[in-house]
């Protein structure tokens, strides 16, 4: 039976039992240097994400993404509609960013940086070793009747998850509607803000059904990375693997017995106790090769060296490595392939930064109002009508700012005002009148260019058409 379940591994997921109903799975509390140097860069992580929403530089949250207003900070750089081209940019240099660590480093990604994983595995899982215990209590537990203790724990366990789930709504909804907001919701009370409160509910069950009971299954069946690897790995990327020529060698793995020499017996150095399977947060045999379900955690490369040196046997056979290094003992390349995913992603961000630094602090759109023509007055001058638009991107308030034509000999008349005020980061909207001598009109359509000038000095400048009468063609 071992011998079929380990050739057909790859028919079915790990959490799948025979009946097709869902295995839970019940990981043994890893322990180890590579799950404590986890847990310090998941400590801050998660200090980063609790905190980046309440940082501000320059009045400006460290992180917004606000769609519904369609404001969005990133590094305190607040980023407008008109900037999404940079935002494409961002978002192909991440994807890039992961496909080349992906290449070079496998499932890196997943193990220490995705928050599914930090949350699931250094946050309630820890909690569920709090007050469950480790794997042989969790199984004793779940196969106990509804008991006194069962039910004080269950109740105990799901309501430390559900608060849990809700400060994680909270900080998520800091991101969506900025910090100041919520607090001021937070303070004004949740009578005053139902639907807010709602959407909050609603995101805090999102987060206990995933963190409660979905759990792995996320990483296994919804998240695709999973999938992508497939296409990205090749046998020189570093994984997480076991090093089958010596663990199997000759004979195959083999029970452990006292004073006995392995080397001389042609047995290999898995003694088959399972530990990494034991461990693994995903249910599966690291011995069977990269699955899908690994999510390069580390967990069985603790399990295991300790193991191995409890028997007095080399550490590492289960370490990070390439299928290239286990089969023919080479060291890490740098391969074409990585060079050229390195050089595209350096392009993307030496074009980043250059966008970056020749965005324009004031961005002006001047638009012809739709369905108007032109307007002939006295002195054969011609007047077209405009809509403009200047957004402040910048964290200080423009006042007495002008528009003025610099292309032609002109003059721009505004409606209803004579200079403009923008607040920071705010929108100023309104009509306007170009009004041009019809002698100096070389065609019935021509391009003017138009600046905008702050104390005298020009802060943007943008294009727009006007049109005339066919008779000055």
């Amino acid at each position: 039976m071992a011998k079929q379940e380990q050739e057909n591994f790859r028919d079915t997921i790990g959490t799948l039992a025979e009946d097709g109903k869902r295995a839970w799975v019940f990981p043994k509390k890893p322990s180890g240097k590579w799950y404590n140097y986890r847990k310090y860069v998941s400590y801050v992580l998660l200090l980063f994400l609790f905190s980046a929403p309440f940082i501000k530089i320059n009045g400006n949250q460290f992180f917004l993404f606000n769609i519904l207003e369609r404001r969005f900070n990133l590094f305190s750089f607040p980023f407008w509609p008109q900037d999404f081209h940079l935002m494409v940019i961002m978002m192909i240099i991440g994807v890039v960013f992961i496909i080349l660590f992906t290449v070079a480093y496998g499932r890196i990604f997943c193990g220490w940086i995705c928050p599914q994983t930090i949350f699931m595995e250094m946050v309630f899982r820890r909690i569920e070793y709090w007050i469950d215990g480790d794997r042989g209590k969790q199984i004793r537990l779940s196969k106990m009747p509804w008991n006194t203790e069962k039910i004080r724990k269950r109740i105990l366990k799901w309501v430390v998850f559900f608060i849990i789930s809700f400060l994680i709504a909270n900080v998520f909804l800091a991101y969506l509607i900025s910090s100041d907001t919520l607090l001021r919701y937070v303070t004004e009370g949740p009578q005053d803000h139902v639907s807010t409160l709602i959407a909050l509910l609603i995101f805090t069950s999102v987060f206990y059904f995933v963190f409660a009971w979905f759990r792995e299954q996320v990483c296994i069946i919804v998240c695709p990375y999973g999938r992508l690897q497939g296409a990205l790995l090749d046998n020189k990327s570093i994984i997480v693997a076991y090093d089958h020529k010596r663990g199997e060698k000759d004979k195959g793995r083999a029970k452990f017995k006292n004073s006995e020499e392995r080397e001389t017996t042609g047995k290999g150095d898995c003694i088959d106790c399972f530990q990494c399977v034991n461990v693994c947060p995903t249910g599966i045999d690291i011995r069977n090769g990269t699955q899908l379900e690994c999510v390069n955690c580390t967990a069985c490369i603790d399990a295991c060296d300790h193991i191995m040196e409890s028997v007095n046997l080399q550490k590492g056979l289960i370490r990070y490595a390439s299928e290239e290094n286990i089969e023919k003992k080479t060291v890490f390349e740098f391969t074409p392939r990585l060079k050229g995913y390195t050089v595209t992603l350096g392009i993307l961000i030496f074009v980043l930064i250059g966008m970056l630094f020749l965005r324009n602090d004031v961005e002006a759109r001047i638009l012809r109002l739709p369905g108007q023509l032109y307007e002939h007055k006295e002195g054969n001058v011609i007047s077209n009508v405009y809509t403009f638009k200047l957004v402040n991107k910048t964290t200080e308030d423009l006042k007495d700012l002008e528009i003025r034509l610099v292309s032609h000999k002109g003059e721009v008349k505004l409606v209803s005002q004579e200079k403009i005020d923008v607040e920071k980061q705010g929108l100023a909207e309104g009509t306007l009148f170009i009004e041009i001598n019809g002698s100096l009109l070389k065609d019935d359509k021509i391009k003017l260019e138009i600046a905008i000038f702050n104390n005298g000095k020009e802060i943007e400048s943008t294009t727009t058409n006007f049109l005339g009468p066919r008779s000055y063609k």
